[in-house]
């Protein structure tokens, strides 16, 4: 009965040498591959959004009859991309705070040996795998998509709006070269059906504020490789 309720004794104390090393090698190769998918999923949706981007700014500055709600459509459609991306980058962050465990505390030790090097390492990853949790929240994967990608696409499409808004040739077919002589023709020319210019400037920024204080406000986010000289 005893021996039946003692603890039991962890499964890398029972392999041998050469079975653990073929274990974390394996082992370390599945994670690589999981990371690597998730960094490809990333990438497909970045491109995605650069597609978007660069139909709607042809589709809206090409011609004065294209609205200039085209472009806020387009900033609509990035925003659902980037919280696409977001989501996928919490498992991509997982998946890579793995890897590195693995080659900061195993092979790293291999190849260059510390000592007094010492780690709970082994019980965190084996924690990780029998309760997955994500290390990071929505909204830090949203300020580092953001610092990565989004927000220059988003700030593209902002020039590309106030441009619109701003040039009476690229809003009625054979009007004056130039810009608008005042601000208050740019705004009237936002408006959008039944919402007011006035209304559709303060939510555009109101939107771009809330970006820009997700962007570099974001509190938390100093986990690793957030700032690191090698993104992977």
């Amino acid at each position: 009965m005893a021996d039946a309720l003692a603890a039991p004794e962890p499964i890398g104390g029972t392999l041998s040498s050469g079975e653990l090393v073929a274990t974390m090698s394996h082992f370390h190769r599945a994670e690589i591959a999981r990371m690597a998918g998730w960094r490809d999923r990333l990438d497909r949706t970045s491109n995605w959004a650069i597609t978007v981007v660069a139909a709607m700014l042809s589709v809206s500055l090409s011609a004065a009859s294209a609205h200039h709600g085209v472009l806020l459509f387009a900033m609509l459609l990035v925003l659902l991309l980037l919280w696409i991306e977001a989501r996928r980058y919490r498992f991509f962050d997982f998946y890579r705070a793995r890897v590195r465990q693995l080659e900061r505390h195993y092979f790293a030790q291999i190849f260059s040996p510390q000592p007094d090097f010492a780690s709970d390492w082994v019980l965190i990853v084996g924690e990780s795998l029998r309760a997955p949790k994500f290390l990071i929240s929505q909204r830090v994967a949203l300020a580092r998509r953001l610092r990565r990608n989004y927000i220059h696409m988003l700030m593209i499409l902002l020039l590309a709006w106030i441009l619109k808004l701003s040039t009476p040739s690229l809003l009625t077919e054979g009007d004056r070269v130039g810009f608008v002589g005042s601000l208050r023709e740019a705004v009237s020319a936002a408006a959008l059906g039944p919402i007011p210019g006035l209304v559709i400037v303060v939510l555009v920024a109101a939107l771009y504020s809330g970006l820009v204080v997700t962007t570099f406000l974001t509190v938390g986010d100093d986990g690793e490789l957030s700032f690191g000289d090698v993104h992977v």
